[in-house]
């Protein structure tokens, strides 16, 4: 029973979640602005600004440094993880998108018969831009500030 009651009160965790929750649901109004259209399923979706996934592990690191020490290898290992989240947030997953775009091209362009091949489009939101990565360190930050000044 303990560890279950730890659990719900661990506040790395719940800060990393809430900082998760905020930047999804900071997707929708962005994409109303950038695309001129309201689409909740953004709030599910990968990809966009700003990238949850680095928001999530950005406040995790934070919390970890402010909740065991900036100086032990708790928060080393998240500030690794945070690294790589975001590096393959702007670089593998990014590049995947960029893929799937050619490939939507591709299949709208190449007809049999008359008729396309497929109309299955490939997702092309996966990854995000440097800057989709930055609004997610930004989002990070600002949501551990807040637990910490709670």
């Amino acid at each position: 029973m303990d560890a279950i009651m730890a659990f719900f009160s661990n506040e790395v965790l719940w800060c990393a979640v809430a900082a998760w929750f905020v930047a999804q649901a900071l997707k929708i109004p962005l994409y109303r602005l950038t695309d001129k259209k309201w689409d909740l399923t953004r709030f599910f979706g990968s990809g966009g600004m700003p990238s949850s996934h680095t928001a999530f592990v950005v406040s995790l690191s934070i919390m970890t440094g402010m909740m065991a020490g900036f100086d032990k290898p708790e928060f080393a290992v998240a500030v690794v993880l945070a690294c790589i989240v975001m590096y393959d947030a702007s670089g593998v997953r990014r590049e995947t998108g960029l893929q799937a775009e050619v490939l939507n091209d591709i299949v709208k362009k190449v007809f049999v018969d008359g008729q396309p091949i497929t109309d299955v489009e490939l997702k092309e939101l996966i990854g995000h831009t440097k800057v989709e990565v930055a609004g997610g360190f930004v989002v990070g930050v600002l949501t551990a500030l807040v637990f910490i000044l709670l």
